[in-house]
């Protein structure tokens, strides 16, 4: 098994380093200067070991650098609640999941954009957005709601140019009604929120935001029973 495991944040494998794998230690959120340097020509495997967040920051400098088609990434989450992990079927243990990490196959899972330059891969959430929203085509929110939720969706087949999207929105605080829809975008305009992508919130807030599927899918290394 070959590969370079990016230990993110002060992680820890927890396991022997297998021969041919590599380690390099990276803060949380890893920029340009921390990932760009250890991209190699052509195909190549990278393993994160951190957070949903971490992951995100990964990715997002592969697609920045054009990378996303030639570099598988295995995920080595630190965290039990981990979004990514349970929707796509990362093992929770630990020793399996580096297993899984190094030695499975890749697959293309919906990567999903925001108009300010950012990405999820996990869960996006809108607190309290008061507005109006639109799946695709589709008004899912006029008015106010509790929570709004955008996460990349397993069922999404592999043309990019649909789906890939599944939005949550949720009204009322005792008797919580909720309304799923599916769609390759979705946009959102109205009272000032503060999105948050995959646990980070957005610096400032925002009148209007999007998500949607990029062109290209994320080389995610995943079990063959997972989603």
């Amino acid at each position: 098994m070959r590969g370079l495991v990016l230990l993110c944040g002060g992680a820890e494998l927890g396991i022997h380093t297998p021969e041919g794998v590599e380690e390099a230690k990276l803060p949380s959120r890893p920029g340009k200067a921390d990932v760009d340097p250890l991209l190699e020509p052509g195909d190549q495997r990278l393993v994160v070991v951190g957070d949903d967040a971490d992951l995100s920051a990964v990715a997002l400098r592969l697609l920045r650098r054009g990378r996303l088609d030639d570099t598988a990434v295995g995920y080595v989450p630190t965290d039990a609640t981990s979004q990514v992990a349970g929707l796509w079927g990362v093992p929770a243990d630990r020793a399996k999941a580096v297993d899984v990490a190094l030695s499975g196959r890749p697959r293309g899972v919906p990567l999903v954009r925001d108009d300010a330059g950012g990405l999820l891969l996990g869960h996006g959430v809108v607190r309290r957005p008061r507005g109006v929203g639109y799946c695709d085509d589709t008004e899912a929110l006029r008015g106010e709601a509790t929570l709004l939720e955008v996460r990349p969706d397993p069922a999404a087949g592999a043309d990019t140019a649909s789906g890939g999207l599944r939005v949550t929105i949720t009204r009322g605080k005792l008797l919580k009604r909720r309304r799923t829809f599916t769609g390759r975008a979705f946009q959102l305009g109205g009272a000032d929120v503060v999105p948050e992508s995959d646990g980070v919130p957005y610096p400032r807030a925002m009148s209007r935001w999007t998500w949607y599927r990029h062109t290209h899918d994320f080389r995610l290394v995943l079990p063959p029973t997972s989603v």
